[in-house]
């Protein structure tokens, strides 16, 4: 049986593993040889991410297959290939319902019938794992959040990172809320504040000297190292009553 070997990875890190171009090339080569497959092609992806299918290499490859260039692709391990079902789905329907699919690694061979099921549970459980992962992330980035730590992208007004990469007050910006809440307490107008804060010099993080109606009410809402003591001294107290 002709077929394609597909190899791919996407970052350096991988490239400089077990994951490397040339280790996926030489198990393909040595399956093909070992079950006397005619390996007309190995074709590369270098740096592409799995989450699509819009990749030169893969669509290559299934040109050439669909032109009856080889009757199956085979790959070093399946998630070479891709890591969506939803992707697989759309191959084993437009590729492998004819087509043969063998990772080599995984023991996954679609001509046979315990191959194609041993397909279905590896992406079934693949799937799986990335959910957990990524419900784990959000569970641990909410908890960080919860306790004023610092949870990636721009920090929150008032607030700076110190060398540490943690959130400490940023006293000027501490100062400014305090400022712009001191003119509301007086029913200061957003606009009339926007304008005394220009006519003052002040400047925001980003450098901008004039001041906008919502960027005044940012000011307004945000939060002061005061406020944050007190949030997380409740969140203290109600996790352990």
């Amino acid at each position: 049986m002709k077929v394609i070997g597909y190899v791919r990875v996407s970052t350096a890190k991988q490239e400089q593993s077990g994951l490397s171009l040339e280790a996926q090339e030489l198990k393909i080569r040595q399956y093909c040889e070992l079950y006397e497959l005619e390996l007309v092609e190995i074709i590369v992806d270098a740096g592409a991410s799995a989450k699509t299918l819009e990749r030169t290499g893969i669509q290559s490859a299934m040109t050439m297959i669909k032109n009856g260039a080889a009757h199956g692709l085979v790959v070093a391990k399946l998630d070479r290939l891709t890591r969506s079902i939803k992707d697989l789905n759309v191959l084993i329907e437009d590729l492998f319902n004819k087509a043969a699919l063998i990772s080599v690694s995984d023991q996954v061979d679609t001509t046979t019938p315990s191959g194609r099921l041993i397909l279905n549970i590896l992406m079934s459980v693949s799937q799986w794992e990335r959910e957990e992962i990524g419900e784990r992330t959000k569970t641990a980035m909410k908890a960080k959040k919860s306790k004023g730590q610092y949870t990636g992208g721009k920090t929150p007004l008032g607030w700076k990172l110190d060398e540490d990469g943690q959130e400490i007050p940023d006293d000027d910006e501490q100062e400014l809320i305090k400022i712009v809440r001191g003119y509301r307490t007086s029913r200061l107008s957003y606009s009339a504040i926007a304008q005394k804060l220009t006519e003052a010099n002040f400047t925001s993080r980003t450098g901008n000297a004039k001041f906008s109606k919502s960027a005044v009410k940012r000011i307004n809402d945000a939060e002061t190292k005061e406020e944050r003591a007190s949030r997380l001294e409740a969140n203290n107290t109600y996790r352990t009553a």
